[in-house]
């Protein structure tokens, strides 16, 4: 070997996870939208501590120091850092309590509706016919029902309570995903490794589990990143309209729609500023993050950017 191989750099062979995670490394807004994310995790893990360092529980009311002598709420002072409600409650406290509920609510049923909608979509990709037929009129059918007409009468019948919330959630978000996916599955379907596999003797469902699956692992994993901030929204909205989690459990569209009531935030701004921040900090950095996973995964989709060509100079005549 000479000196000149020896001298010469190696090549480095990187694995498409490494070169994923160097792309999203390169992406500030994701950066930022990450480190928010697991705050907003170590937050709501941390509410049991914020309970314990302020003295104050989420649901107990401290009418003596929360209310003010004409029994207006107290704004953010040393006693409450993020000022107090209409009933005294520590409003830090219930933020921090209220994110468990969100981030519950928004993962537990983005995985849930991603599994749903990956095992229809791939089933009627798959199949095609008559499968992919009733499926598809079911993905017509879900997405034409009117979702709080659905949510009232469900509420109607059982009375909110948290697992009713998830479950019309994963009912109206299933869909996007599983459209998706059936037209990756029909597309894939086709494919000649598919059919190398078909003609060596593997059955549908091997085909399904082995080939085509780990070839939408790119969509699966984006289509449910960007599933939690609607999941959070939608449980805001519900808890907001009164459909969702049962007071006095803390939730964020719960403590708006206090604010809301005799309207309460004229006074007290505090009561709908923290909250919607929250809200919005969180459906935010979850959707930035989906953004930069997209482009991290799937470099080849990315916008270009075209360079303008630069004016050639007018030369008279």
């Amino acid at each position: 070997m000479s000196e000149a191989q020896l001298d010469a750099p190696k090549v480095v062979q990187r694995s498409s996870a490494n070169l994923t995670f160097r792309r999203l490394m390169r992406d500030p807004a994701s950066l930022l939208a990450a480190v928010f994310i697991l705050a907003l995790v170590a937050f709501a893990i941390g509410a049991p501590w914020f309970a314990g360092w302020t003295g104050h529980d989420a649901i107990e009311q401290y009418r003596d120091t929360g209310l003010s002598p004409v029994g207006l709420p107290v704004g953010p002072n040393h006693e409450f850092l993020l000022g107090a409600d209409q009933l005294g409650r520590d409003v830090l406290v219930r933020i921090a309590y209220g994110a468990r509920i969100s981030l519950a609510v928004g993962v537990a049923a983005a995985l849930a509706a991603s599994f749903i909608g990956v095992t229809i979509g791939m089933t009627a990709g798959y199949f095609g016919g008559w499968t992919d037929t009733v499926l598809g009129r079911l993905m017509d059918l879900v997405m034409s029902v009117p979702f709080l007409l659905c949510a009232l009468a469900l509420v109607s019948v059982f009375g909110p309570s948290l697992w009713l919330s998830i479950s019309v959630i994963v009912f109206f978000s299933w869909t996007t995903i599983g459209r998706v996916i059936r037209a990756e599955t029909a597309s894939l379907a086709r494919r000649d490794f598919v059919q190398a596999s078909r003609s060596l003797g593997a059955g549908n469902l091997s085909i399904m589990l082995r080939d085509i699956l780990p070839n939408l692992s790119v969509p699966i994993i984006i289509y449910t990143t960007m599933m939690i901030p609607n999941s959070i929204v939608f449980e805001a909205t519900l808890s907001f309209l009164g459909l969702g989690i049962v007071p006095p459990t803390p939730s964020w569209g719960g403590m708006l729609a206090e604010a809301g009531a005799n309207s309460i935030y004229l006074v007290a701004w505090w009561l709908v500023l923290f909250p919607g921040l929250a809200l919005l900090g969180s459906t935010l950095a979850f959707n930035i993050l989906g953004d930069g996973l997209r482009d991290a995964l799937d470099p080849k989709g990315r916008r270009v950017k075209r360079r303008r060509k630069p004016a050639k100079p007018v030369t008279e005549g």
